[in-house]
């Protein structure tokens, strides 16, 4: 099985605007691999500029915010691409696409390395920003799945929300609720 990264990927237009999207970036020998779906803005932006930049945070709002369209996070910009990472974030890396392999679903962009930095400490995550996370993929992927696995996905990951979460996992935690219940209801 390979290693997944959960991270914030910011990719960028052809007008150089950012465009801050959660990502699970797959390590490979040499590098990362992006494998945004078809069709979505991450595929569109790295076939217009080939270079990324992935973020390590523990501020979960981010990853449920991408999904709930609230996208307006503060950007720094990247050392070494054209490009931007996300402000206040524990490190970063800076990707060049050096091959795609093509896929109608999801095709793979695989990814050298540029640079990378480490901006602080990063503490780890508790249960609850663990289960933002996951909600956060799940809330992706209301098209796939069948109602009743999303409610017990849901009532699963709620158990480490009420046991762990501070003020901004409680807000992830809102917005992505709020996202499923409405494709829950119809």
């Amino acid at each position: 099985m390979p290693v997944i990264r959960e991270s914030i990927v910011i990719t960028t237009d052809a007008d150089n605007r950012p465009h801050i999207a959660p990502l699970g970036l797959i390590e490979e020998p040499g590098g990362l691999v992006a494998a945004p779906f078809t069709p979505s803005r991450t595929l569109d932006n790295l076939r217009a500029r080939p270079f990324l930049t992935a973020s390590v945070t523990d501020d979960v709002r981010v990853f449920a915010g991408a999904l709930t369209g609230r996208r307006d996070w503060p950007v720094a910009r990247a050392a070494k691409i054209a490009g931007f990472y996300l402000e206040g974030a524990h490190a970063h890396r800076e990707l060049e696409v050096a091959h795609v392999t093509e896929d109608a679903l999801r095709p793979r962009f695989h990814c050298r390395v540029v640079y990378e930095a480490a901006h602080g400490a990063a503490p780890g995550f508790n249960r609850a920003q663990a289960a933002v996370i996951e909600a956060a993929i799940l809330a992706s992927r209301l098209h796939m799945l069948a109602p009743e696995k999303i409610r017990a996905e849901l009532a699963y990951l709620t158990i480490a929300i009420g046991k762990t979460a501070g003020p901004r996992e409680e807000e992830a935690w809102g917005w992505l609720a709020a996202k499923i219940e409405a494709h829950l209801a119809g």
